[in-house]
């Protein structure tokens, strides 16, 4: 049977590519159509937004849960994958946990947006989650142009925790049992269990045995004067340095 010349045609036409890739190399390359491996992948990070960081089995928001990772967990990311809106990382996250994460809830050097983002979140908790989160932005962060603003609301922030907790050990501690033992009445309250967070944390409170008060020992304001003194924080953190010295001074006996 006689084939058309149109025919012919497209049979030359269809064959001619693959003739050519052979007598180039052999067999036709498929990797030339796998996507690029991401640049995260590889990377490591920190859990940051307890919120967000729930472990799960499949990268979806409706897939089961393996447990919430806690802030300050340190994962590796093996995968990226997107899925219910939100980008997703496989993870380990060692001794034993594997899974997905979504990426929100993380935080690393390798995406620069992510000090900026780091900054915002901090200043937009409150309470000891403020404070932990801080703590982190700074090993994290220790040279970052949000760092003054940080360490100035980290100061504030710590002052007031010190009204509380002298408000709270006055009314725990109990005087006729401080006077039994013998001990110096300061030495009951810097043990005071409150300050044990804190103290983890690498947070010092000073204690004025006159007024039976706690105040932050201002080792951010003191960070931002010596290191920042350029920056528009720097002229507030001495006033606060220097209404501290007031605070803690011992009344002029007459």
């Amino acid at each position: 049977m006689k084939l058309s010349f149109l025919t012919l045609l497209f049979v030359a036409l269809a064959v001619s590519p693959i003739a050519a890739q052979r007598r180039a190399g052999g067999t036709i390359s498929k990797t030339a159509f796998r996507p690029a491996r991401s640049a995260e992948v590889g990377q490591s990070a920190i859990v940051v937004d307890e919120t967000l960081s729930v472990l799960r089995k499949e990268p979806s928001l409706f897939s089961e849960p393996v447990h919430r990772m806690q802030r300050g967990r340190k994962i590796q990311i093996l995968g990226v994958t997107e899925a219910d809106g939100v980008k997703f990382y496989k993870v380990t996250a060692p001794p034993t946990s594997f899974g997905w994460v979504q990426a929100d809830a993380v935080f690393g050097k390798f995406r620069p947006a992510d000090e900026e983002r780091f900054a915002k979140l901090v200043q937009a908790t409150d309470g000891y989650d403020q404070i932990e989160m801080a703590t982190q932005f700074f090993e994290m962060y220790p040279d970052s142009r949000f760092k003054p603003q940080v360490l100035m609301l980290f100061g504030d922030l710590l002052e007031e925790v010190a009204a509380k907790l002298s408000k709270d050990a006055n009314s725990r501690l109990r005087r006729p049992e401080m006077a039994a033992s013998a001990a110096p009445m300061h030495s009951y309250f810097l043990n005071f269990v409150s300050l044990d967070r804190y103290r983890k944390l690498g947070i010092i409170f000073l204690f004025n045995s006159t007024a039976k008060a706690f105040h932050y020992n201002g080792a951010s304001w003191k960070e931002i004067v010596t290191k920042f003194p350029k920056s528009p924080e720097a002229v507030e953190a001495q006033k606060r340095l220097d209404n501290l010295a007031l605070k803690m001074q011992k009344p002029v006996v007459p």
